[in-house]
């Protein structure tokens, strides 16, 4: 049985018998955690491993542990920072933002990858302006080069872990005051001022090394009348033809309020894939879920399948004694050491302002 383009929740902390279907079905490929899917790392590691027992190859399970307020594992997990915290370093002193980046994502990813997740959709790739508050210090910084600079460097720890890289969300996402979460977004900038600012993170990290990309809810209105992630021009001709671009190329979750305005959950998921999505992320609506998975009945993408096994996690011997490594225990203390000089520098900023 291959993986499906479809990624899914699940209930709760431990797999019920609906989710047990839902993962066998043949058009689902991946599972994405949340919050009320932890409760502690061991019950997280049986989680995982009942996942990825179901089915050969095992499915992808995925999670959003960027940093910051979008953290799904907390307690029992180390505390990540929020990337823009690494944008204010870097304006201090670049060479040791990007080495803390690195840091923060090998830590992150290793974490990960011990207890068995495969996967966390990062870096963010948007620009951090104020107008975005959904968005705002998940974003590195505002400047598309220091972006790049500390982006790359997060990737390089992620990979030496033995995770693959997520950049989000195409093409961009930080430039707009809307929360596609809640509302449809419109930006209404011309595509020279998009491809000369937004778009450069995603130019430059593409030529770097990064193995998929989660386009936006966003309507660039002077560019196409669809939502990015239903935009044959943004993910066949821009990110795919001009960018080359030969990675996943995810949905947002089609959940969304910014996905509603395609219609049934069975018609986002074939705009979808009609735009040149691979994967589609259908979160917290079982029946839409079904919805899907049903109508996609026989849909099948060689293309896409081979593209979505290279984000199975591969760590390195070492993983199955992380918490014991001279690297891990040096590793923590930076990162600790940086959270506490982090705090410091807003509480002095606070009291200087």
């Amino acid at each position: 049985m291959s993986l499906g383009p479809v990624m899914l929740d699940v209930e709760g902390l431990q797999l019920s018998a609906a989710d047990r279907k839902r993962l066998l079905h043949p058009q689902t490929g991946g599972v994405i955690l949340f919050a009320r899917n932890y409760q502690s790392p061991a019950q997280l590691k049986a989680l995982v491993d009942e996942i990825h027992a179901i089915r050969r190859p095992r499915l992808i399970v995925a999670v959003d542990q960027e940093g910051g307020r979008v953290q799904r594992f907390k307690t029992g997990f180390q505390r990540l920072p929020a990337m823009g915290l690494l944008g204010d370093l870097y304006e201090r002193s670049p060479l040791q933002a990007m080495t803390m980046a690195e840091t923060v994502g090998w830590v992150a990813a290793s974490e990960l990858l011990f207890y068995g997740v495969d996967l966390s959709f990062s870096p963010v790739l948007d620009l951090g302006h104020k107008i975005s508050s959904v968005i705002g210090d998940r974003a590195f910084h505002t400047s598309p080069d220091i972006i790049v600079h500390l982006a790359n460097a997060l990737i390089r720890g992620m990979n030496y872990a033995g995770m693959e890289a997520v950049g989000k969300h195409f093409p961009g996402h930080g430039s707009v005051e809307g929360d596609s979460h809640h509302v449809m977004p419109f930006d209404k900038r011309a595509l020279i001022t998009i491809e000369s600012h937004d778009l450069i993170p995603f130019r430059q990290v593409i030529n770097t090394h990064l193995t998929g990309i989660m386009m936006a809810h966003v309507i660039y209105e002077q560019v196409d009348k669809l939502p990015a992630g239903f935009s044959s021009y943004w993910i066949k001709q821009v990110l795919r033809d001009q960018l080359n671009f030969d990675g996943i190329v995810f949905s947002d979750d089609l959940s969304m309020s910014g996905a509603e305005f395609a219609g049934s959950y069975a018609e986002r998921a074939r705009l979808s894939l009609k735009a040149g999505c691979d994967m589609l992320l259908v979160c917290n609506n079982p029946e839409g879920a079904d919805e899907v998975l049903d109508y996609l009945q026989g849909y099948n993408n060689p293309v896409s399948q081979l593209r979505l096994v290279r984000l199975h996690g591969r760590p390195g011997k070492q993983i199955k004694k992380l918490f014991d490594t001279q690297l891990w225990k040096d590793s923590i203390v930076s990162l600790h050491d940086f959270m506490h000089d982090s705090a410091l520098t807003a509480t002095d900023d606070l009291f200087s302002a």
